[in-house]
Order: C-alpha cells, then structure tokens, then sequence
C-alpha cells in the first residue's frame, strides 16, 4: 500500500488484541462519553461521525487489498452509538465492498446497547454485528461512580443479558487498580460477582496505569485517589480468578501488566493461580512499581 493509497484514521488506533486479524475500518472518531477519569486514550478528538465518502473509500481500498476480509473491526471508542438503521445500512454497505465478510466488531458502551430495543439488537445479530468489546473496567458501583463510568454494575447486567438474548457475542475489560489502595479484594469480589451472571467470550484483564494527562492525575495529587500497589493489584486478580466460575477466556498479556497470564477458564485456573502466586513469591513492590513506572504509552 503506497502513501497515495492510506485509510482514513485520526489519532491514535486502538482495538483489543483478539482483533489482530480483523480488517479496520473507522467510522467514528473519538468517545461520546470523554469522561471517564482515568482514560487518556482518544487525548483531545472530538466525537464524530465519519463522512460515508470516507468510509467508502477506505472499504473500495480494503477490497483492493483484502478482498476475502471475513471480520471488520469498526474503530473508534464506541461506534455502536450509531443508530440501528445506520450500523444497519453501513454493514450492508461493507458487504457491497466485502461480500465475504461474516462478522463487525466495534467498541460499546452500556448506554449504547441501552438505548436500542430488544428488535433492533436482533436486526443488527442478523447483520453480523457481533463481537462487542465493552470497557467494563469493575463491578463496583463505588469505583465506576468516582470514575464517572456513566453506568453501574446494574445497568451492565440489564443491558448484557438483553445481548445474551440477542445472540449477540461480547467481551469485557477489566482494569486492576481502579479501586485504589485498601479496595482490590472489595473489587475483585464485585466483579466476579457481576460477571458470573453473564457469558463474556473473552474477559480482558488491564492494570491501571496513571498518565499525567488523565483526569485522575489531579484527584491522586489531591489526595482524593491513592493508587493500589502492585501486589495488592496481583491480589486482587487472584481473588477474581478464583471466584470466576463462567467459561470464558483470560487475555491479560498487555504491556499494562506486570504479570501477563493467558488460559480458558476454568481448565487453566490452577496455572495461572499458580503463576500469580510464584510472581508475589518472587518480586518485591519495589520491582513491580519500577515496572508500571516504565510504561510509556499503553
């Protein structure tokens, strides 16, 4: 692919690690929310939509290059915001263009999947729209309030079980740390709690990592916020993994990890226990927060 021939992305481009061999395509730039605390992901963009003249030149590109694309990943913090009737016309649209593509994934927020009914949800199944990758972050209602997650642990189970119902396949994120310093094991029983009641495919494990720029940075200067430490971060994992009894696959080998365990659960519960257990053995906290203080850029 020369210069003359680039896809039209803004800003940094973000999709989950289990979406590496989806084709990308923007359609949104940036997040409708924009407030979360501790997120530095989309900076200063804006939210909008992208020009369908955009969009279809980058599909009449990926057909040029990837013309047997069976996934397209939509990037953006949360393209599922869109409307029934334009994800509706846009899926259609890329099969114009990819007549071989099977599935869409996307980014979702809670109030996204809330704001369309339970028809609307079985139309977009219909269409291949599955695959939403959904930033829980915890189950605790403390935690996603001071965080200004926009929803609670109640309003993610109403609105995953209404996906259940729809057929429509999800994963979650859930970031370690995001309680603060004392309230790991509060979170880690909150979270498995609330994920056991769901069928996430794929459950993202991430580590808080807090950058300047982030919102969070000013409530931790002002004391408002004090970060977990490192093994009470690890502990507060084990403590999840131990009371998850959903089948579902761990995917935590991301660069805010110190500790990375991959494994299906529950066939490799014990080993990736067992590896977390040999990692509090073995490093001090001094060591893993030299670690977390080296991470650059997620």
């Amino acid at each position: 692919m020369t210069d003359s021939e680039q896809q039209h992305f803004t800003g940094t481009v973000w999709r989950p690690p289990y979406e590496a061999h989806s084709v990308l395509l923007q359609t949104t730039v940036g997040c409708t929310h924009h407030a979360c605390k501790f997120c530095t992901l989309y900076g200063d963009l804006r939210f909008r939509l992208s020009p369908i003249e955009e969009i279809e030149a980058d599909l009449r590109l990926i057909a040029r290059h990837q013309p047997r694309a069976r996934r397209v990943f939509l990037v953006g913090a949360n393209p599922f915001v869109l409307s029934c009737n334009r994800l509706v016309r846009l899926a259609d649209r890329i099969r114009d263009f990819l007549p071989k593509v099977r599935t869409i994934g996307m980014f979702a927020r809670i109030t996204d999947i809330a704001a369309k009914n339970d028809e609307e949800l079985r139309e977009l199944r219909a269409r291949g729209i599955t695959g939403l990758t959904i930033g829980t972050e915890t189950g605790d209602d403390s935690s996603l309030a001071f965080m200004n997650k926009g929803c609670t642990a109640a309003d993610m189970l109403e609105q995953c079980r209404r996906l259940d119902a729809a057929g429509i396949e999800y994963y979650f994120t859930y970031m370690t740390g995001l309680a603060g310093s004392g309230n790991g094991q509060r979170a880690a029983r909150a979270t498995a709690a609330l994920y056991n009641e769901l069928h996430p495919y794929i459950i993202g494990i991430v580590s808080l990592t807090l950058f300047p720029e982030a919102p969070l940075a000013a409530e931790a200067a002002a004391g408002r916020f004090l970060e977990a430490g490192e093994r009470e971060r690890l502990e507060e994992l084990r403590t999840f993994l131990a009371r998850l009894t959903i089948p579902t696959t761990i995917m935590g080998h991301t660069v805010s990890n110190a500790v990375p365990l991959l494994g299906r659960m529950p066939e490799d519960r014990a080993r990736m226990l067992r590896e977390l257990d040999e990692a509090l053995a073995c490093f001090s906290e001094e060591e893993l927060t030299v670690y977390r203080r080296g991470i650059e850029h997620l």
